[in-house]
């Protein structure tokens, strides 16, 4: 059959840094967006629970507000001030703007909930705003009678934003100090639920800066204007802040909550939940590499069967088969598996694809009406017969990737009723691929020694990453789930998963943790049009930001007069991610407070229009103590390992990062901490007792230690990594570490090799993988180590639930070969004296003497130094655990 059309070439940005932090660019905005949330079904818990809201405090939708982003608002459209730079390498942004299952942790949050009336507010004399200061520039208001600051949420825990410090220092030399750092970690989070924090009209924002109306704000309740606490300008509302008195506003979600959600609906019906669910009736398209050998085939199809019997009734199924040609299968046909195929060679025609999509068969098809039929396909498949190696096999990835494309774009047949239906967005393509692409669009020679293999590969990565960019726009993502011992050619994979807002992962095998990451790509929540938007006050400068997202066009929103904010245009929206920003002084601050507002636009699976917006206020101090104090140890441990990850692009790099670690933990108790009298030796501060260790974890397990051997392997976890949320980025840094004991409780222990005791079990779940390690003793007793081994596994089970990518779950027993993977991640705090061993591991004092020879002995003896070792050997004196 004829070709597609080349697909057209867009880059892909890496890196984003600001140019010039102290002048004012015009920045997007977007329209503000109301409706009722729909009901979601088992959405992922976040790691800290959020408070506690009520449906029936939810905000009236009858109130309304005005649309303050008309151009008779002081609104403009144009092109802002280029402010980024897009060099390659991961989703990652270097400078104020722009370039992931388990929320995060941090501080001020949100608070409880006030019920929401619609009083009738009273009209009272209008003040004159240029009387009043805002909050953040240390100014003092005037005390007249209808100024009103609204009261301080409550602090709460977000599961959105996590700062790796709750104070912000005000002298610019020390709070600028980069072994340290300030910055964020934020995450559009879960969907969204019921609850007084949905707001279902438009916002009120600045018209000077775009920033919206929040807890913090000042509010003339005579005239009902508002003082934006980012730029101070003062802002109408069109009489609905008006009111008699403090308690009246606080009935505005917005004014007492620091976190809410702006939804709107098609219909903008209160309560609208579209009747076919948009999340579950989502075009899934997999994409299936045929040339797998016999052992490898079986394990796929029993995931395939597995994943298809999982999918909700509503979901349609696609299914595209590649080698040296694509099948298509079709679904009209009940009782057998029949396909159409097209050449692989090239890129398929506009003309060949429209003539099948528009012929008479099926090829998106609900589950309730094929299910059988899916069955029957994934029966049919049959090993590759040639007498050909596997890395030499043909397989035309890219051509499938295209020929998928167009059945999500094109209409689609329902079976049941026979009509034409275009898809809607959020459709997702799954590539379950065996090898490399060697054939078609995109494909590189079969042999790395081809002389012009180097030019191939960048011409093949291009191809890539323009496929995924076309896939982006067309709200596909593209999943590629790798498996098998072939060589797969990761830098030309990667790019088409990355630049669709996708992920690619490696599997030893197409067995059980390939099946669970199918499915749970399938029906993982995910956003599309995703923007994000960061305003923070005047003195603060974001300087780099990591994550999965380029930079914002200004054609695609509104701009503001004095819009300075950050603008990311996210590839896809889900709680698995997560964006790393890092933050400076530009000056040294005067003021008590600063101010950060987060939000993200998007729209959801169920196809309405959210905006979340998410406020905060840190408090400044001038005592370092005081700073020190607030660091939050984990988020400033992921924060510099992102930072630390960038920049180890192979193994040389990673290698030349340990050194720059070990460096960063000298100039932190150089600058922060004390020098030992009558000694060269400085003491680490001791309000960060647990950094120092999470960095030794960092600079000794797979991110940058010797663990992973491939290449190919060490790329896929480091771009995991750097859009990974909070909690799996802490988890990938330093393991957790959980000792079995009698009567069924576990005991959380630190990471270290003293644990290894053969009458327990212990679980160490280190991110992408989960190791129960089963001691000599305990596995003398097989009934008891059986069921021993079986709590430890729904233990590790539940705290994976639903994690993305799906950890693969390893056991075996002491002194296995499989052990060393276990041994190797662990501190070896056996080579400590016994009163450090005492001190960071109490648990050993319960030991006796006898049993505490007994584990000494059976360690063998490294040259690799322990936690306490290494910081010595840096001229600093460890912290006291607390």
């Amino acid at each position: 059959m004829a070709d597609l059309p080349q697909r057209t070439s867009v880059n892909y940005p890496g890196t984003l840094t600001p140019i010039e932090p102290n002048r004012p660019s015009p920045q997007p905005d977007r329209t503000p967006v109301p409706h009722s949330p729909p009901v979601v079904a088992s959405p992922i818990p976040p790691r800290f629970p959020q408070p506690s809201f009520r449906p029936d405090q939810m905000s009236s939708p009858s109130m309304k507000s005005p649309n303050l982003l008309s151009p008779a608002n002081g609104i403009r459209t144009g092109s802002p001030i280029p402010r980024l730079s897009t060099p390659p390498g991961p989703p990652v942004f270097n400078t104020p703007v722009k370039p992931a299952a388990v929320p995060f942790r941090t501080s001020p949050a949100t608070p409880q909930p006030m019920a929401y009336s619609s009083a009738t507010a009273s009209s009272l004399p209008v003040s004159t705003p240029s009387f009043y200061s805002n909050g953040s520039s240390g100014g003092t208001q005037r005390d007249l009678p209808d100024v009103v600051r609204m009261e301080e949420p409550i602090a709460a825990d977000s599961p959105y934003v996590l700062f790796s410090a709750n104070k912000v220092l005000k002298q610019k030399k020390l709070a600028n100090v980069p072994s340290l750092g300030f910055g964020a970690i934020v995450s559009a989070g879960r969907e969204i639920s019921p609850g007084p924090q949905i707001i279902q009209r438009d916002p009120h924002r600045c018209l000077n800066c775009g920033a919206y109306s929040n807890p913090y704000s000042s509010i003339l309740i005579g005239s009902g204007q508002w003082q934006c606490v980012i730029c101070e300008n003062m802002n109408g509302s069109k009489g609905e802040y008006v009111a008699s008195s403090k308690n009246e506003l606080q009935n505005f979600p917005e004014l007492s909550l620091p976190l809410v959600d702006y939804v709107q609906t098609g219909n903008k019906r209160p309560g609208f939940v579209p009747a076919s669910d948009s999340r579950t009736s989502a075009p899934v398209v997999l994409v299936i590499d045929e040339c797998l050998d016999e052992p490898h085939l079986q394990h796929l199809q029993s995931s395939l069967h597995a994943f298809v019997d999982s999918l909700p009734q509503t979901t349609r199924l696609g299914i595209i088969l590649y080698g040296r040609t694509v099948s298509i299968y079709d679904f009209s046909e009940e009782s057998v598996a029949s396909a159409d195929v097209i050449s692989g060679a090239k890129s398929p025609s506009a003309e060949s694809m429209k003539s099948l999509i528009y012929g008479t068969g099926v090829y998106l098809s609900p589950m309730h009406a094929s299910l059988k039929v899916a069955h029957e396909i994934f029966s049919s498949l049959r090993p590759y017969t040639l007498n050909v190696p596997e890395a030499s096999r043909d397989r035309c990835l890219g051509t499938a990737v295209e020929a998928a494309l167009a059945i999500i774009q094109g209409p689609s047949a329902e079976m049941s009723r026979g009509v034409v239906r275009r898809a809607g967005g959020n459709s997702r393509i799954i590539v379950c691929a065996g090898g490399p692409i060697t054939y078609g669009p995109g494909s590189v020679p079969h042999s790395m020694s081809h002389p012009n293999y180097p030019y191939m590969e960048k011409t093949a990565i291009k191809r890539m990453e323009n496929l995924g960019r076309e896939a982006h726009r067309h709200n596909t993502v593209v999943d590629i789930l790798c498996a098998g011992t072939c060589p797969l050619r990761v830098p030309v994979l990667q790019p088409l998963a990355k630049a669709s807002g996708g992920v690619l992962v490696l599997h030893d095998d197409f067995g059980e943790a390939f099946g669970v990451d199918l499915q749970r790509a399938a029906t993982r929540a995910a956003g599309s049009h995703g923007l994000l938007e960061v305003r923070c006050s005047d003195d603060i400068l974001i300087t780099q930001v990591i994550g999965p997202g380029e930079e914002a066009h200004s054609e695609t929103h509104e701009t503001f007069k004095s819009d300075a904010a950050l603008c990311i245009q996210m590839l896809s929206v889900e709680e698995t991610q997560s964006f790393s920003l890092s933050m400076e002084n530009k000056r040294d601050i005067k003021s008590d407070h600063v101010f950060f507002q987060f939000a993200f636009h998007y729209s959801d699976v169920y196809q309405a229009d959210v905006s979340r917006v998410i406020t905060f206020k840190l408090p400044t101090v001038d005592s370092i103590s005081a700073y020190l104090q607030s660091v939050e140890d984990e988020a400033s441990a992921v924060l510099i390992s992102k930072r630390t990850l960038l920049l180890a692009k192979n193994q040389k790099n990673a290698v030349d990062m340990r050194a720059i670690v070990d460096e960063r933990i000298k100039d932190i108790a150089l600058k922060f901490g004390s020098q030992v009298p009558k000694s060269k030796l400085y003491s680490f501060p001791k309000e960060l007792s647990s950094l120092p260790e999470l960095l030794f974890h960092l600079r000794r397990g797979p991110l940058l230690g010797n663990i992973i051997g491939h290449e190919d392997e060490r790329s896929v976890l480091r771009n995991l990594f750097l859009n990974a949320s909070f909690d799996l980025s802490l988890r990938m840094v330093a393991p957790r570490c959980l000792m079995h004991q009698e009567g069924g409780t576990f005991e959380e222990l630190p990471a270290y090799d003293l644990s290894m005791q053969s009458d327990k079990a212990v679980i160490l779940d280190h991110g992408t993988d989960v190791f129960i390690w089963l001691g000599s003793e305990l596995s003398a007793d097989e009934v008891k180590s059986a069921a021993v081994l079986a709590a430890c596994r729904t233990l590790a089970e539940e705290l994976t639930e639903f994690r993305f990518p799906a950890p693969r779950i390893l056991a075996f027993k002491e002194g296995s070969s499989q052990a060393r993977y276990f041994v190797c991640r662990l501190i070896p705090a056996h080579k400590d004296p016994p009163y450090e061993q005492e001190a960071r591991f109490p648990q050993i004092r319960t030991l006796t003497t006898e049993q505490r020879i007994k584990l000494k002995s059976s360690f063998i003896e490294f040259d690799e130094a322990s936690f306490c070792e290494w910081m010595r050997s840096l001229k600093v004196v460890p912290p006291e655990p607390r």
